[in-house]
């Protein structure tokens, strides 16, 4: 925790007077002259990381953290009943790679405390840092990314904000167990990453699946164990504040609704938000998306149900569906959220293992026509 640094005094300053249930107010902050918080009974923490030197053409992401936290204090909180901390700013270290190794031991302590960590970026390969913090846990960890490109890159090539994904499925310890690309855009990636991705059996959804569709994107959030978002997913209208925006994207509504679905996972443990960069935006309007989509975040957390893995299944409702004369397939529906999983045979099959998939009611539907679900195929792939 040395590594930090604390937050700037000039963003303090700079806040209008604050009422007493206005973030900046509720907020444990670290401080100059107050030091490190207490982590003591803090469920989430932010940490600011002022790293942008693999951001090819959207230097100046560096800033990020600091030109948010003035929009995201003067919010007010919603009905929480737990404690955020703002661990202040991790600057660069003196190579790129010193930072990633920096976040990765902040985080893992942090994950160690069972504390939702908070990434505000700097540019996305910080992922890459996030990721390798779960090494020590000893658990296969699902990557979701929201992002109009899925940042594959060629092979060998040297993390950076375009090549992380591939730097999570080759680089040892291997703990990826499944990786999601949320709203990606045709035109903007190599068909080789695109059929990649599919090999691995590994999920991209593209924009047009999801765009003003963002309940489908749910069951994938709820089993992720970590949430990656590249601003330039949102469109320019919305979010003028990144090199890589486009016409085309989602908006700012859809952003903060999958941030709020992020929070409501019981499995999820860290949230990214990257490539925010501060030079190219217009009057903060990317700064004060970036703190409505953290908002969003913190009331999903206040919202989560302890469903599975959390609960047990023997409690759900359990729907089976005969595929064919041979073929069966079990749902379950959980009676506190109403949510659905399917289940998945695992190892060999005389072990009589399975494990449960977040799945949406469109895929038992799919399932009674007599078809299995795409989530079920790939996920038996993988079993």
């Amino acid at each position: 925790m040395q590594l930090l640094s604390p937050i700037p005094e000039s963003v303090l300053n700079a806040l209008p007077v604050l009422d007493t249930n206005q973030l900046g107010r509720v907020v444990h902050k670290h401080t100059e002259m107050d030091g490190l918080p207490d982590l003591d009974g803090i469920k989430v923490a932010i940490i600011g990381v002022q790293e942008d030197r693999r951001a090819y053409r959207n230097v100046g992401c560096d800033g990020a953290a600091d030109a948010i936290r003035p929009y995201l204090y003067q919010l007010y909180t919603g009905n929480w009943d737990f404690h955020i901390a703002d661990l202040g700013n991790l600057y660069k270290g003196e190579q790129h790679y010193d930072t990633i190794a920096a976040l990765k031991d902040i985080t893992e302590e942090l994950l160690q405390r069972n504390i939702i960590v908070v990434t505000i970026g700097g540019s996305q390969e910080l992922t890459y840092g996030s990721y390798r913090a779960y090494d020590k846990l000893e658990q296969t960890v699902n990557v979701v990314s929201v992002d109009a490109r899925l940042d594959v890159g060629a092979e060998g090539r040297d993390l950076d904000h375009q090549s992380y994904v591939s730097h999570l499925v080759l680089q040892q310890p291997h703990n990826l167990y499944n990786f999601t690309n949320l709203g990606y855009q045709t035109y903007f990636n190599n068909p080789e990453e695109i059929n990649l991705i599919d090999k691995l059996f590994f999920e991209a959804v593209r924009l047009g699946e999801i765009q003003n569709q963002i309940p489908k994107t749910e069951p994938f959030l709820r089993e992720a164990d970590l949430v990656s978002i590249d601003l330039g997913a949102v469109r320019q209208s919305y979010n003028p504040g990144t090199f890589y925006t486009s016409p085309h994207g989602l908006s700012g509504a859809e952003l903060c609704a999958i941030t709020r679905y992020a929070g409501m996972s019981d499995k999820l443990t860290q949230l990214g938000l990257f490539e925010y960069n501060p030079r190219l935006d217009q009057r903060g309007q990317s700064a004060h998306l970036c703190a409505h989509a953290l908002w969003y975040f913190f009331e999903g957390i206040s919202l989560r149900y302890g469903d599975y893995p959390v609960g047990s299944k023997s409690d759900y409702q359990k729907y089976t569906v005969m595929i064919d004369e041979n073929d069966e397939v079990n749902f379950y529906k959980s009676p506190k959220s109403g949510r659905w999983w399917i289940e998945i045979p695992k190892g060999a099959p005389d072990q009589n293992r399975t494990t449960l998939v977040p799945c949406a009611y469109e895929d038992y539907e799919e399932a009674l026509q007599g078809t299995l679900p795409s989530r079920w195929w790939k996920a038996q792939q993988k079993a």
